[in-house]
C-alpha cells in the first residue's frame, strides 16, 4: 500500500448534511492550518464525506467538535474504492430535433413530447407536449427524457395508441 492511498479518510455525518459539514470542515481547516488537501462529497452518496489529508490525525482535527459530523473511520480509503464515484463519465444523448420523446421524470412524466430545440451545454431539452391543445415549450434536463420514435422512421407508436395525430 503506497502512501497515496493512506491519504483519505470517510467522515461520517448526518444525512443530507454533508454540504454544510464540508463548509465547516473546510474552515476549520483553514483556520487552524491543518494539512487538509481536499474535500469531496461524492454525488448520491449520503451519510459520508470524504477528507484528503497528511494524516488521520489531521482529518480528525479538521472534523473535531463540527455539528452533524459523526467520526472519522478507522481505516483510511483507497483511492481506487471512491474513484467511480469521484470522475463523472459523460454519455452522449441520441437525441435530434423533432424527435418523439417519453418525458420519465417531473411534473409531465409519462407524456409523450416533440423535441423542438437542443442545448447540449446545459444538457436541456426544449419540447412541445403532443397532447396538449396549446403547443407550449417546455425545458426538460436530458436525462428526464427517452426518445421512443424519430423522424425518420415510420410512426409505429399511431398503432398502438389507436389514435392519429392531428395534422398541423
Amino acid at each position: 500500500m503506497s502512501r497515496e492511498d493512506e491519504t483519505i479518510f470517510a467522515l461520517r455525518t448526518t444525512a443530507n448534511r454533508e454540504d454544510q459539514v464540508m463548509d465547516f470542515v473546510t474552515s476549520n481547516a483553514i483556520k487552524k492550518k491543518i494539512d487538509v488537501y481536499s474535500v469531496i462529497r461524492p454525488h448520491g452518496m449520503r451519510g459520508y464525506i470524504f477528507i484528503e489529508a497528511a494524516t488521520k490525525t489531521d482529518a480528525e482535527q479538521a472534523a473535531f467538535n463540527i455539528p452533524y459530523a459523526r467520526g472519522i473511520l478507522s481505516q483510511p480509503v483507497k483511492y481506487s474504492e471512491i474513484e467511480h464515484m469521484l470522475e463523472q463519465v459523460k454519455h452522449e444523448m441520441n437525441i435530434q430535433k423533432n424527435d418523439i420523446v417519453e418525458i420519465i421524470s417531473g411534473p409531465f412524466k409519462r407524456e409523450n413530447a416533440k423535441v423542438t430545440r437542443i442545448d447540449k451545454a446545459k444538457e436541456e431539452v426544449v419540447v412541445e407536449l403532443l397532447e396538449a391543445a396549446v403547443p407550449i415549450p417546455i425545458t426538460v434536463k436530458m436525462d428526464a427524457v427517452k426518445v421512443i420514435r424519430r423522424e425518420t422512421e415510420t410512426a409505429p407508436a399511431e398503432e398502438e395508441t389507436g389514435e392519429e395525430e392531428p395534422s398541423l
